[in-house]
């Protein structure tokens, strides 16, 4: 039986079974302790009844006006853990905390090949809003979906109306 709570600390040094996937995005210490400190509660984490780490989710809630939204940087669920709905149960968490933090829509960025993940999210109700250019470094750099799904502070869905054209990075509000 798997048990959702806060990411800690402690957990820095705790989770690099999940970050070892070659597609979840891996950042410095201080990057994810900025997280811890500014927006805790949308710092999440997956274990089993021993302590081993299975998944977590790291968000933000950002933007002004009706841009106001929550933001998933990172959801990763290891390897061995996968089919287990743990990312699904991950993401509604993030999304029930930023409807109490009145946002409008929850956004991420997604590698346009990983399409595993972009399946996942459209069977979790988002919707390609538009395609950032050259988003992901590399060789060659990757272009990646920014998926939405609107919340009920949106009532005529305005922050999933796809855009028809893509916009580079710099473009990004």
């Amino acid at each position: 039986m798997a048990t959702m709570r806060a990411f800690r600390c402690d957990d820095l040094f705790r989770f690099n079974n999940v970050n070892l996937d070659p597609l979840t995005e891996t950042y410095g210490l201080s990057f994810y302790v900025q997280y811890l400190a500014h927006w805790p509660e949308c710092f999440q984490v997956v274990e089993t009844p021993n302590g081993h780490i299975m998944g977590y989710i790291m968000g933000k809630i950002e933007g002004q006006g009706d841009q106001w939204h929550g933001h998933v940087t990172a959801l990763s669920v290891a390897p061995q853990y996968r089919r287990l709905n743990l990312a699904a149960k991950l993401m509604n968490a993030l999304e029930v905390i930023s409807e109490k933090k009145q946002a409008f829509f929850v956004d991420l960025f997604v590698r346009v090949s990983n399409k595993v993940a972009v399946d996942m999210y459209k069977r979790l109700g988002y919707t390609v809003y538009r395609r950032v250019l050259e988003y992901y470094s590399g060789d060659p750099d990757e272009d990646a979906f920014d998926m939405r799904k609107a919340l009920p502070r949106d009532k005529h869905k305005k922050s999933i109306i796809p855009l028809s054209h893509p916009v580079r990075p710099e473009d990004l509000e």
